[in-house]
């Protein structure tokens, strides 16, 4: 039996600010905006966590699979993200950080247990905040310490001499990526790892993290080294072969499916009391 979803996107106030913050910042696009959902007697939810130059569309699919098992989600907006290029140039990853927290805080006031899902930069994005306020758990997907361009480490300088990256040519749809990077967010994320790992630590969320090797966008080996450096009690890798790609959440991942069951398997394994299993995978 299907449990009933309710869409209260513009019905909850503080999605419905999010919302509106997000269009006043020049998102048109729908499917670009923040979005909550919530199942019936929901006592759980998920914060979605899209990653660099997506937007929350990105987390669309995972978030009605998770729904139809009984959890709530919210998936926030990064800024600078479902507007323009130009607009996530001038955009640092304090400011992501801040959506991350704002939504946690918003689910932490609603719901008894609250779990994060990143793509991707988001993965960071969550990390960071769980080094600040608790978690009940996180998923990874595709999480990294290096972008894979073998200019990447150098973004700081190449930003004022070439402002913009063309993506490698793609089947992700137009209006949720944006296909001419900001290397100037490039040097953000710089910043944000460079923040990061001295604290990794600092992190005890129970995680669960997955890579694929046909990631042609990160170093997927830095996503295992990640995941080793946390100070998690509980860590499952998941490394999945060359027919996987960086966004594990669209029906590109031929093991979308897999994935999404995976991280319901390991969300209902931690709500519940008693022996963790899972990690035995």
């Amino acid at each position: 039996m299907t449990t009933p979803v309710a869409d209260i996107s513009e019905d909850d106030p503080g999605c419905r600010a999010l919302r509106e913050r997000a269009r006043a910042e020049g998102v048109s696009h729908p499917e670009n905006l923040p979005f909550m959902l919530v199942p019936e007697q929901a006592h759980l939810a998920v914060l979605l966590v899209h990653g660099f130059t997506a937007s929350p569309q990105e987390m669309r699919l995972l978030a009605d699979h998770l729904t139809h098992n009984g959890m709530a989600v919210l998936a926030v907006r990064l800024p600078g993200h479902g507007t323009t290029p130009k607009d996530l140039a001038r955009r640092s990853w304090e400011e992501w950080a801040a959506a991350v927290a704002e939504g946690h805080k918003l689910l932490t006031e609603k719901f008894q247990k609250v779990y994060g899902v990143g793509l991707s930069t988001g993965c960071l994005l969550l990390v960071a905040r769980a080094q600040q306020e608790p978690f009940d758990g996180l998923v990874l997907l595709s999480p990294y310490l290096r972008v894979k361009h073998r200019l990447a480490a150098y973004a700081g300088w190449i930003r004022h001499l070439r402002p913009y990256h063309d993506a490698p040519k793609s089947t992700e749809p137009s209006p949720f990526y944006y296909h001419r990077r900001p290397v100037a967010g490039v040097h953000q994320i710089n910043r944000l790892v460079k923040h990061l790992v001295p604290r990794l630590a600092s992190c005890t969320a129970p995680v669960l993290a997955i890579n694929g090797e046909d990631d042609q966008t990160v170093e997927i080996a830095t996503g295992q080294e990640l995941v080793t450096k946390l100070g998690s009690s509980v860590k499952i890798y998941q490394r999945y072969g060359p027919d996987v790609p960086h966004v594990l959440t669209s029906e590109q991942n031929p093991f979308f499916r897999e994935n999404f069951n995976l991280v319901v398997a390991f969300i209902k394994e931690l709500d519940e009391p008693g022996e963790f299993k899972l990690a035995a995978r």
